[in-house]
Parts: C-alpha cells; sequence; structure tokens
C-alpha cells in the first residue's frame, strides 16, 4: 500500500526551486560518486532502473542514471513528482492497478514500466530536491524487503551528503574567488606598519575599523595593545605568542585569528606582514596586511561538517552491507578485491582483511579454481558480467556451492571504475537438483519397462486371438516407436548417455529410420537440411507422425518397393522450421485415398494439435509428398520457455 497524498504539500514551490537552485546542480556533467550510487542501488534491489531524479519546475533531470538512457524525461510523466507531495517517498507495486499512473505513457507505452519505489531527497529544511528511485518493468506486489529498502534510504542519504558537500566546495571556490577579486581591486583590506621600538602602530582606516581603534588614532600612531583588544579571548595569548617568537628571529607572519567587533560581531582575520631586524638582531619595523577571512572559515567548517556526513554515511553503507544475506565484495578495474562484508568472513571463517587482493582464490575448491579465475580474468578484458559455480571452503569444514556474480560500474567514457559482486550460498539447491534428477531417472527407467510389459502384453494376446494379429502387430509397432522416442529423450546417466547420442532432430529421426535400411545396411529415408535442438516435450508427436509416415511408405508406398526411396529435408525459415517428405520409385498413385484412415487422423492431430503447425499433403503419381510446416520453438519447448523468462 502506498501512503496517501496529501492534497496541498506541506512546502513552497518557490522556495523548493531557490533551493534546489543553491546547489548548481541542473545541466552538470556526469560524477562518479552518484553514477556509483545509482550502479550500487540498482544491484542491492534487483532492478533494471535506478536514478538520482531531481525535480524541476517543468521536468525532472537525472544527475545519474542506469538503465534509462536519458538524462532528463518530461515532468508529465514522472512517478517522482508524486514522491515529493509524501514525508518521506513511495513505493508503487503495481502501477498499471494504481489510478495515478494506470494512464501513465510510461506504464501504458513500450516503456512498460510496473514498479517504483523512491526515497526523498530533502534539504535540512525538510524541503525535497527529489529523489533516488528504483524501477522494474515487472510488478512487485511485495515491494522492496527490509534490507532494499534500508539501502534506498542510507544511499538517499549518501547522496545529499554528497549534494552538500558539491554545494560547500562550489561556494568555497566562489568565496575565494571574491576575495581575490575583491584584493586584487583594493590590494588589499587592511594594512599597518608598526614603529616597535617606540610601540606606535599606524594604520589606514580599513584596519583601524576592523580592531575597532578611531581611525585618526591609527592615523597619527597607537600601541600594539590598542589593537589586540578586541582579539578574540580564546586567541589573543596565542597571537601574543607568535609575535613574540618572531620578535627573536624575525621573518614572515602569518596568523589566523577572530576580531570581536561591536558592530560586525566575530570576524575572522588573516594578518600577513614580515619583522625586520637591526644590524645588532633587535626588531624595528612589522609591516603588514590584514584580511577579513570569516567567508572561507564559514565555509571551511560547513565543508568539514559535510566531510564528517559523508564519514557517517559510509559507514552506514558498511553496516548494511554487512547486514545484507548474500556475501558481497568488490574491486577495483585490476581485479583484486579490496572489500569484503562481514557475511563472507562469517561464512568462511578467515580473518577480516586476509581475502584482498588474490586471497579468496585460495578458498575455491582445486577443481573449480581454474575456472572461475578464467571466466574472471574474461570478464576483466571484456567488461561483461561474471556470473560462476564454484565450491567455496565453509567454516564449518568442507565446502559448499556458491552462486559468484559481478558486474562493472562505469563513467560517462565508459571506462570501468569499479566491479561489485556477490556471492550466494546455493548449497541446498544443488542437492535439491541432484535429488530430483535421480526421481527423474527413476521414473524414465520404470516407464521404459512400462513400455515393454505393454508390447509383450499386445504379443500375448495376439497369439490367443489370431484375428486380431494385424491389429496387434500395428499396434506393437507404434508403441515400440514411442518407446524408441522415449529411449531417445529421456534423462540418462552419464554411462547410458553416449549410447543414445547427441539429442537433435536428425539423430532421432536416423534412429527412428534405422530399420527401413535395405538388404546392405544403407538407409532408404535420405535425411538433408538444417538440423535443430530436439527436446522431449516434442519427440512423441514428431515419433507417432514419422512412423506412420514410414509404416504407410512400407505397407503401400515407396518403402514398399525395392528401389523405393524417401527425401525428408528439413529448414528454417524464420521462425518456422518446415519438414518435407517426398516419395519416389514406389508402386504409381492414381489419386488421393477416398477415406481418411487411423494413421492419417493421427498424423493431422499430432501436428496440427500437439505441435501447432500446419500439415498439406499431395498425391503425385510418382509418390505422396507431404509438407509439415511447424513454430521452430515446437521442436525444443524448453529451450524458448528459458529465453522468455
Amino acid at each position: 500500500m502506498t501512503d496517501p497524498v496529501p492534497d496541498v504539500p506541506q512546502w513552497d514551490e518557490f522556495e523548493r526551486l531557490n533551493a534546489l537552485g543553491s546547489y548548481d546542480i541542473l545541466d552538470t556533467e556526469r560524477e562518479q560518486a552518484f553514477d556509483d550510487v545509482v550502479q550500487l542501488i540498482a544491484r542491492i534491489c534487483e532492478t533494471p532502473i535506478a536514478v538520482v531524479n531531481l525535480i524541476d519546475a517543468d521536468r525532472q533531470w537525472f544527475k545519474a542514471e542506469v538503465g534509462l538512457g536519458v538524462r532528463e524525461t518530461p515532468l508529465a510523466t514522472s512517478f517522482c513528482a508524486h514522491a515529493l507531495l509524501l514525508e518521506d517517498g513511495m513505493q508503487v507495486p503495481d502501477a498499471t492497478v494504481d489510478p495515478r499512473f494506470e494512464c501513465n505513457p510510461l506504464v501504458t507505452g513500450d516503456t512498460h514500466l510496473r514498479f517504483y519505489a523512491g526515497q526523498l531527497l530533502k534539504t535540512q529544511d525538510g524541503l525535497p530536491l527529489g529523489t533516488l528511485c528504483v524501477l522494474d518493468t515487472q510488478p512487485r506486489p511485495e515491494g522492496l524487503t527490509e534490507v532494499q529498502a534500508m539501502a534506498l534510504r542510507t544511499l538517499a542519504g549518501q547522496v545529499m551528503s554528497q549534494l552538500e558537500l558539491r554545494r560547500t566546495l562550489i561556494q568555497r571556490a566562489k568565496s575565494e574567488e571574491t576575495t581575490r577579486r575583491a584584493l586584487a581591486a583594493s590590494n588589499y583590506v587592511g594594512a599597518w606598519d608598526w614603529d616597535v621600538p617606540g610601540d606606535r602602530i599606524v594604520a589606514d582606516e580599513r584596519f583601524a575599523n576592523i580592531y575597532g581603534v578611531d581611525p585618526k588614532v591609527a592615523a597619527q600612531g597607537a600601541p600594539l595593545s590598542a589593537f589586540l583588544r578586541n582579539v578574540h579571548p580564546d586567541d589573543a595569548v596565542r597571537v601574543e605568542a607568535e609575535i613574540d617568537a618572531l620578535m627573536i628571529t624575525g621573518g614572515a607572519f602569518l596568523s589566523e585569528y577572530r576580531i570581536l567587533h561591536e558592530e560586525n560581531g566575530e570576524r575572522w582575520i588573516q594578518a600577513r606582514g614580515h619583522i625586520y631586524l637591526n644590524d645588532e638582531g633587535a626588531p624595528v619595523r612589522f609591516p603588514g596586511i590584514a584580511t577579513d577571512i570569516t567567508a572561507r572559515r564559514r565555509q571551511d567548517a560547513h565543508l568539514a561538517e559535510a566531510v564528517l556526513q559523508l564519514a557517517d554515511s559510509e559507514a552506514r553503507f558498511r553496516s548494511l552491507a554487512d547486514a545484507m544475506p548474500q556475501m558481497v565484495w568488490s574491486s577495483p578495474p585490476d581485479g583484486h578485491p579490496d572489500y569484503y562484508n562481514a557475511r563472507w568472513y562469517a561464512f568462511t571463517g578467515t580473518t577480516p582483511g586476509s581475502s584482498e587482493g588474490q586471497g579468496w582464490d585460495n578458498l575455491v575448491h582445486e577443481d573449480d579454481r581454474a575456472r572461475g579465475q578464467t571466466l574472471w580474468r574474461q570478464s576483466l578484458e571484456s567488461g561483461e558480467p561474471y556470473e560462476v559455480e564454484y565450491r567455496l571452503k565453509h567454516h564449518a569444514g568442507g565446502y559448499r556451492w556458491a552462486l559468484a556474480r559481478a558486474e562493472a560500474a562505469r563513467n560517462e567514457a565508459g571506462e570501468i571504475t569499479r566491479w561489485f559482486g556477490s556471492c550466494t550460498d546455493i548449497d541446498d539447491l544443488k542437492r535439491l537438483e541432484h535429488e530430483r534428477e535421480l526421481v527423474s531417472q527413476e521414473l524414465s527407467h520404470r516407464i521404459k519397462n512400462i513400455f515393454a510389459v505393454v508390447s509383450a502384453l499386445v504379443a500375448l494376446s495376439a497369439r490367443q486371438h489370431p484375428e486380431a494379429r494385424d491389429f496387434a502387430t500395428s499396434l506393437r509397432t507404434r508403441i515400440n516407436a514411442l518407446a524408441r522416442a522415449h529411449e531417445f529423450v529421456r534423462p540418462h546417466t552419464e554411462t547410458s548417455q553416449p549410447a543414445v547420442g547427441v539429442t537433435t532432430l536428425h539423430a532421432f529421426f536416423h534412429d527412428l529410420f534405422s530399420a527401413y535400411a535395405d538388404e546392405k545396411g544403407q538407409g532408404r529415408v535420405l535425411i538433408s537440411g538444417d538440423d535443430t535442438v530436439f527436446d522431449d516435450q516434442s519427440a512423441t508427436s514428431v515419433a507417432l507422425l514419422f512412423h506412420e509416415l514410414a509404416t504407410n511408405a512400407a505397407k503401400h508406398g515407396a518403402l514398399s518397393a525395392s528401389r523405393g526411396r524417401v527425401n525428408l529435408n528439413t529448414r528454417h525459415e524464420g521462425d518456422r522450421f518446415i519438414l518435407s517428405w517426398r516419395e519416389t520409385g514406389g508402386p504409381p498413385i492414381n489419386g488421393a485415398p477416398t477415406r481418411n484412415g487411423f494413421g492419417s487422423s493421427l498424423a493431422t492431430l499430432s501436428v496440427e494439435t500437439q505441435l501447432g503447425g500446419r500439415l498439406e499433403r499431395e498425391w503425385r503419381p510418382e509418390g505422396l509428398q507431404m509438407v509439415v510446416d511447424l513454430p521452430a520453438a515446437a521442436l525444443s519447448r524448453r529451450r524458448a520457455a528459458g529465453k522468455s523468462l
């Protein structure tokens, strides 16, 4: 469920846009710090799209994005504009059933957005600037997990810390530039010249005003104490000590301290000068200038605060990574991991820090190590995602199967800046798959025995009822054809598999038609054209169809004559697969049969109903010609289903 949207926002739009403008962020180039955030949150939330989104007056602009490929879109189609009206953000499990978005072009159009989760990016004054959000083309009725929601909140805070840091640095640069221009225009903020033996400081009007001394008195000369009187008590002792030290050595003087001014309050001053000594080593003169650096010192304080916030956000990220159920790791572009979360060390039982660099390699089973290294090097060279299953050493002893995955984060130039990866314990799943395979093989073996029992029962019945012998013979051949088809595609053990051969359509046909070879063992059904992958979900239908064709050809068609032949051609045509059966050399045909027998009905049923194709027969004088037009996916339904996921 989503939070109700209030009728009126709790902030002023003009004030919000002014706050957004103060960050000077809109229409700037991409920056790695923000790109890393969207790459990471997309992986954590397992979504194809993640965005750092800032809401302008009439558009939404993306400081960083993954999965969109654009930098801005119209505000009218924005999910995040709705999120601004909420306290912190929102989740939309299925946009097609949400009245706010069911007519949105991003939902109804080619983009097919369904799921949305966004966390507000708010200033310290509570003004919303935009969101850190993730989107998916599949609905998520359950929304984000607790860890994913925590990650979204944490990384949204990191984005705001980056924005604050960026603004602070920009403001500091602007302040320094302003100060530089002011000094260039006026040459100084305030200047003094101290006659040290006479303790008389002559200063200009600006300097006198900064230190709270009457300009007329300063023009004639006043003692040092008159100017130190308004130095902040916390700085006064230090400044006097710095002056006293240079009175002995002479040389350049540089000090920053605070002045307490009745009208302007506390101001930061930078004093820069030089103490000159006479031939006897006594100080005689100390001229210099003073600059008001209050703005810079405040910016330094803001910068320090922003750095602390960034460090705090980094600490929260590490806490989040440690809380995740997966083992999480990260690597620079060279492929030597420099970070693992606590889950990794808990799983492996190793000392924190020991796996960094190449240390992880020794934890992989020696039989899987070379394969894992090879795939990792290939990913480092190509930039393609890394995925491998291997056995990983467990703290309890022995090894457990793990699924390792990694993807590269890239900068705007497409260069890899970092790899983010995870390892998931799949040992229980592997054991379950093995158990299922054993059960499948056992079931397949029992089915094979059933075919043999049924065939034997038909033969026994034929001996007891001679009048049904022809029917029994025909039934047995069909059962045996099904048995051969089942043997070809059933699950096999390592010992039985080599006897079966490669599961392709042509290999299946060669096995099925082997019984029709001539006296020299040469095949009389000649197979040509394109081969294709073939699986058990279509084997039965294909076996019934071509067994009936071969049986009829042996009884009445081309295979009933010694010189007769059948040409079976298979070919791909786009998304279709065409099988052409052409008989030659058999008895002449005077026309189509006057009625369809059981075999013809069975063939039509197999093609049109079970395989979803079309069947056309042409009874030519030289023999039957038949064309079977099938969807290419009909011959390998499991593979087609896997590609559609």
